[in-house]
């Protein structure tokens, strides 16, 4: 089952994979540091802030709404127990 790390992880590499981008290119027009995109993109890590969101989708020219808008966060399962 994936979390919600995982979907966010998960979107922006189809999204780049749309664009035919890398995603340190995505980094570059978003303005954050490669390492900063690779350490959401690394599974042990899976840094992300709202911030580096919301800068990712300015790059892609897109809003956080069109960023979420999206089937696999939709199918989440709670994550309060």
């Amino acid at each position: 089952m994936m979390n919600v790390k995982d979907i966010v992880s998960k979107r922006f590499k189809d999204l780049c994979d749309e664009r035919g981008i890398k995603i340190n290119e995505l980094a570059n027009i978003s303005g954050v540091t490669p390492s900063t995109a690779y350490s959401m993109m690394d599974k042990s890590r899976r840094d992300i802030s709202i911030i580096t969101i919301k800068k990712f989708c300015d790059g892609l020219e897109i809003t956080l709404g069109e960023f979420f808008s999206c089937e696999d966060f939709d199918k989440l399962e709670q994550e309060i127990f």
